[in-house]
């Protein structure tokens, strides 16, 4: 994923699409904090682009549950 992710685009994706990206996303996040820990990370908004997303993620997983 290269850029973050909008809102208005996590709300029209089904559940199974959110799903896949949040995995992508975690892996994402685990390749960074270990180019992190190594000291070979580049761009270190990156990090925090991935968490904002998965928090956006989650909460539309969330709201999608509530709704039924």
């Amino acid at each position: 994923m290269a850029k973050a992710i909008k809102a208005a685009d996590v709300r029209t994706k089904s559940v199974d699409q959110l799903k896949e990206d949040l995995s992508q996303l975690k892996k994402e996040q685990f390749n960074l904090r270990f180019q992190q820990a190594t000291n070979q990370l580049e761009k270190t908004s990156r990090v925090r682009e991935v968490r904002r997303s998965i928090a956006r993620i989650r909460t539309v997983l969330r709201e999608k549950a509530s709704e039924g």
